[in-house]
């Protein structure tokens, strides 16, 4: 019988519910400025673009959440251990001041933090983590922090085998794998991280040489996509701008793997199965994306063995 609980705050970037909350949450990542009418009819209209709407979105977290929990208590199945999971978004309820005050009222004193995002950038996970100490501090709430787990071999051993069997795919059409320009993406960010020697694209690339070489990929490239539409630059090329290139080199067969992203939300489903997959027609490209890990087992393994691990660091 359990006597010691753990609790894991699992933080992610968050959706609306339904399309009702499609402003306020739009609002919230614009820092509290609330959309034009044209925004907000833009952002409605790409959510109602992807098949099943937002609903999937939210489904998605919340079942990763669920899936991290039921591992991590597998792995400590027969000791007077209990880990306990909590959500906490950076643009949605629950909150990530949410999810630590629900553990606050729930009685836990020992925690870790996790982000459902495999590379750090301090504006991205950093962010996250920044809200969460913040929170915890004022409660009195002791919790370690992973940043980032990008290079975890069933990380790359699952991302890997998506690969391939998209490759297969091509295959089975006549296409051959040194024909097929492999394309691994993730969230652009702004610029300026670089000159803050920011280790974000260094890590998204140390992951995409990692998969390339346990799948044995003959030709990729690493691109961006996503960017945030500001005064500022973003890290490009963009995936759209990348095509473009692609098809004077005359790449016929494309296959992006958005290894910055693990589930299906809208920057996969809109940014690639639509609006890639428009470009993509125009060109007279075949382009097809590597299935998202969403609550693929090898990825809950990832997430519940790095907060074992942390756990065991701080609380042995």
């Amino acid at each position: 019988m359990a006597n010691k609980k753990i609790g894991v705050l699992v933080m992610s970037y968050g959706t609306p519910a339904s399309l009702d909350d499609v402003e306020a949450y739009y609002t919230h990542i614009r820092r509290g400025n609330p959309p034009s009418p044209e925004q907000l009819k833009e952002l409605k209209d790409r959510y109602e673009a992807i098949v099943g709407g937002v609903f999937p979105l939210r489904e998605n977290t919340d079942n990763q959440v669920a899936g991290l929990q039921q591992k991590l208590n597998e792995h400590t199945a027969g000791s007077d251990v209990e880990f306990v999971c909590y959500q906490g978004l950076k643009h949605a309820y629950p909150f990530i001041e949410d999810g630590i005050e629900d553990m606050v009222k729930d009685g836990i004193t020992e925690a870790v933090g996790i982000v459902l995002a495999p590379h750090y950038s301090i504006m991205s996970v950093g962010s996250y983590l920044k809200r969460a100490r913040e929170t915890s501090e004022k409660h009195g709430l002791n919790i370690s922090y992973i940043e980032s787990y990008h290079l975890h071999p069933q990380l790359i051993e699952t991302l890997a085998n998506r690969v391939n069997s998209k490759l297969e795919m091509f295959e089975e059409t006549g296409a051959t794998r040194e024909e097929v320009r492999v394309l691994f993406s993730a969230h652009s960010l702004p610029e300026r991280i670089l000159s803050m020697g920011d280790p974000y694209r260094d890590q998204l690339l140390e992951t995409s040489e990692a998969i390339a070489k346990r799948a044995n990929v003959p030709s990729w490239q690493f691109t961006w996509q996503s960017a945030g539409r500001t005064a500022e630059p973003w890290l490009g090329p963009d995936v759209l701008d990348t095509m473009q290139e692609l098809r004077d080199e005359q790449v016929k067969y494309v296959l992006v793997a958005p290894i910055g992203f693990v589930s299906d939300h809208l920057e996969v489903l809109y940014d690639l199965d639509i609006e890639a997959q428009e470009l993509a027609q125009e060109l007279d490209m075949r382009l097809m994306r590597i299935d998202s890990l969403n609550t693929d087992p090898l990825y809950m393994e990832v997430l519940a063995d790095e907060v074992i691990r942390k756990s065991k660091e701080v609380h042995v």
